[in-house]
């Protein structure tokens, strides 16, 4: 598990930053295969081969096609001409309120295409309850209740129709230089839902993907655990009564079944778990928990909610600010920080191997 080290700057810290560094185009595997092999190893005087290095930008909750989405991507695109960056995370609810409806569908414009066009990336992206629509009874349209399972394919099609949005199935693997990530579809595993396929099956191969990757980052929309307003994977959205969280008694609901799939298979299998689902920017200080992973919620891409005592230590939370997260991961080295939406540095924290 990495080492680490951190540190916090003044909420009004601008960020001085000259030059554009540029975007790297580190290998890219995704989903469906082992990685390449590697290359010979070099002769005995050629030079050291260059240190590895990924940049990306992780945050959820973003498809809003509000003002807040539009600042927050005013913000990344700043980071990334400074800074430099190689792709961007989307930690799903890409598209509020009920997802879409097709390859074709206008929110791709406005709540997708049009607020991040001046950021030429890739977007790979994760699928979140409201991405999956809702709907009680069959016909009762319900936003974010995330059981209308055909829409996930919808965000999985529109991989051929965009030229930046990425997301090969409604859960995949992909690679950077040295980083493998794993991608889960959480909202699937809180319906024990399998239509888009058995994620407990599917994990070992995923896992071998990304096996030979230095640093294994793990994306998914709900978090193991937070400090939002929606807390902690087996009693999200406890209702409180007299200072003491009340689990709603639904397991689809309450996130019981997805915490148990955590536990049970992804439990150490990487160094972070990144999520969103609260509208908030949080890293925790959880070191027992979920076999000593990092815990970082990144959910303020388009609106922050608030905080409670969920019973969590954490290094930052805020929801003052609308914010991302930023990772520069260099060789053994990996340094997440939290910007706000003026591009202004809000907490660093360094990690080593």
């Amino acid at each position: 598990m990495a080492k680490y080290r951190h540190s916090a700057a003044a909420a009004g810290l601008t960020t001085l930053l000259l030059g554009w560094a540029g975007c790297a185009d580190p290998t890219d595997t995704t989903s469906g295969g082992p990685s390449p092999s590697p290359s010979p190893s070099p002769s005995p005087d050629a030079p050291p081969p260059p240190t590895p290095r990924v940049r990306f930008v992780a945050v959820g909750d973003t498809g809003k096609g509000n003002l807040g989405q539009a600042e927050v991507a005013a913000g990344i695109e700043k980071i990334c001409a400074a800074q430099g960056c190689d792709f961007v995370v989307l930690l799903g609810d890409n598209i509020y309120e009920r997802g879409v409806d097709g390859v074709d569908d206008p929110k791709w414009q406005t709540h997708f295409e049009q607020p991040y066009a001046n950021i030429d990336l890739p977007f790979y992206a994760v699928l979140g309850n409201h991405d999956y629509g809702g709907l009680v009874a069959g016909f009762i349209p319900v936003a974010g209740l995330g059981n209308e399972w055909e829409k996930g394919q919808y965000e999985v099609d529109y991989t051929q129709v965009s030229s930046k949005w990425r997301m090969p199935a409604a859960h995949y693997t992909f690679a950077m230089a040295h980083v493998g990530f794993i991608v889960l579809d959480t909202n699937s595993l809180m319906w024990d839902n399998t239509s888009a396929g058995d994620q407990a099956a599917w994990l070992p191969s995923a896992i071998a993907e990304v096996a030979d990757r230095e640093w294994k980052i793990v994306l998914g929309h709900h978090p193991y655990r937070s400090n939002g307003n929606h807390g902690n994977a087996g009693t999200y959205d406890a209702v409180e009564v007299a200072g003491l969280d009340l689990p709603i008694p639904v397991d689809q609901l309450n996130g019981a079944d997805l915490k148990d799939f955590l536990d049970d298979n992804v439990c150490g299998i990487g160094d972070v778990y990144l999520a969103g689902h609260d509208h908030a920017r949080q890293w925790l200080d959880m070191p027992t928990q979920l076999c000593g992973m990092e815990l970082v919620v990144s959910g303020a891409g388009a609106s922050a909610t608030s905080l409670h005592d969920h019973g969590n230590a954490a290094h930052f939370q805020d929801v003052s600010e609308l914010g991302f997260f930023y990772a520069d991961i260099e060789g053994d080295t990996m340094r997440g920080r939290f910007y706000n939406a003026a591009g202004e540095l809000s907490f660093e924290r360094v990690l080593t191997h």
